[in-house]
């Protein structure tokens, strides 16, 4: 961000919060004060800019340390719940990803699939301090003899428990809708023939990397909300992707940006972190994440001024086009439309659903604010930035 201009230091927006002095606003809040008196006025006014999102984050797992065992086993296979982790790390670390199912479900052989427990139920129940079915196979060496083991634990029988996801928070993310002539069942919900319905997954003007559009604020070491505790940004998500379409404003309109996250599992809550089951589709894991952003300057504060009637995404077709990897958009609506509960195309009114929860979202910035206002949380300034693209400004 060398050639952006800085006029408010991370150094200084924290000595602020840490005397108390520091002026926090939800990312709500930002576009009432921005639409009433102008980002520049914003810019002078606000110190750090709280944002959330709550919704599934497929890309999601925990990395899990369940201590040796006497005699020692080397484990080269583990179920937890009968939920299949790899094991292919040192003798007792295993990741288990969200998505992973429980052995012998029927998947969608009676479709549509249930999908009742996997991975990301498992970390719930782990959250929760339930009772957790462990088993773990070995082939047996000399220094760690031992071929099989089982247990049960909770999560303060473990020796580590880190969720570690590789992809959450998308910056912007499709509008789903089906054109063909049968109900289908995605990651997007259930989709209803000729275009019945259409579900989207964002909390649009709260969403994190959407008040940061160009990543000037977050990147390796930013403090973040994470499922109820502080958490942190470890890289770039996977499928990054900054070279997106941008509007007038700056905010892109497709997917682009991603972060990599991770945060102590004891610390966490399962009032922010859900497993889920999509019908049709599989399992997964609903994640709260709520990231800070420091004002550092007028266009940060324009940003975070930028409310759901200014920010669009693009309507997909999942009956045809995204299953065979078409990369078309049917038509381009703002978050403004979508969270009306309708949408018109094609002179079509179609209603419309969330896949992730705005009044969760809206907690998450709320308790993130509190956090911050009571001198618990300072901002974190990133190590590494996250891959961007050269900032145009169209705003005066």
């Amino acid at each position: 961000m060398s050639d952006i201009v800085i006029k408010k230091s991370y150094e200084e927006i924290n000595n602020k919060i840490k005397k108390g002095e520091a002026v926090v606003v939800t990312a709500d809040e930002m576009t009432s004060i921005v639409k009433s008196h102008g980002y520049k006025s914003a810019f002078k006014k606000v110190d750090v800019v709280t944002t959330g999102t709550f919704g599934t984050m497929c890309s999601s797992g925990a990395f899990i340390n369940f201590g040796h065992t006497r005699p020692k086993i080397k484990a080269s296979k583990v179920w937890l719940n009968d939920v299949e982790a790899y094991a292919g790390l040192a003798a007792v670390d295993i990741y288990i990803g969200a998505t992973q199912v429980q052995e012998d479900d029927p998947l969608n052989k009676v479709h549509p699939g249930r999908f009742k427990y996997g991975g990301g139920h498992v970390i719930e129940d782990l959250i929760a301090g339930k009772p957790v079915k462990l088993k773990a196979k070995s082939y047996g060496t000399d220094c760690y003899p031992l071929r099989e083991y089982e247990a049960t634990v909770t999560i303060n029988d473990l020796r580590d428990a880190f969720l570690y996801n590789p992809r959450n928070a998308y910056q912007n993310y499709n509008c789903a809708v089906n054109q063909s002539k049968k109900t289908i069942y995605t990651y997007m919900g259930i989709l209803r023939p000729n275009m019945g319905n259409a579900t989207y997954s964002s909390a649009g003007q709260l969403s994190p990397l959407l008040n940061d559009p160009y990543y000037w604020t977050i990147g390796v070491g930013t403090k973040i909300f994470l499922a109820g505790s502080v958490g942190a940004v470890t890289w770039r998500g996977t499928q990054h992707s900054p070279n997106e379409p941008r509007s007038e404003n700056g905010v892109v309109t497709s997917g682009a940006g991603t972060i990599a996250v991770t945060g102590d599992m004891k610390h966490m809550t399962t009032q922010f972190i859900k497993g889920a089951s999509i019908t049709g589709y599989g399992c997964s894991l609903m994640v709260g994440i709520g990231i800070p952003i420091p004002i550092l300057n007028e266009d940060l504060a324009f940003f975070t001024g930028v409310s759901d009637d200014a920010i669009y995404c693009q309507v997909v077709d999942y009956g045809y086009d995204y299953p065979n990897a078409i990369s078309r958009s049917i038509a381009q609506v703002s978050y403004a439309q979508l969270k009306s509960g309708f949408v018109e195309i094609a002179g079509k009114r179609i209603p419309t659903a969330p896949l992730s929860s705005y009044p969760m979202a809206k907690k998450i910035a709320d308790i993130l604010k509190d956090w911050i206002v009571q001198r618990q949380f300072t901002v974190g300034e990133p190590q590494i930035l996250l891959p961007t693209v050269p900032y145009q400004k169209h705003h005066e």
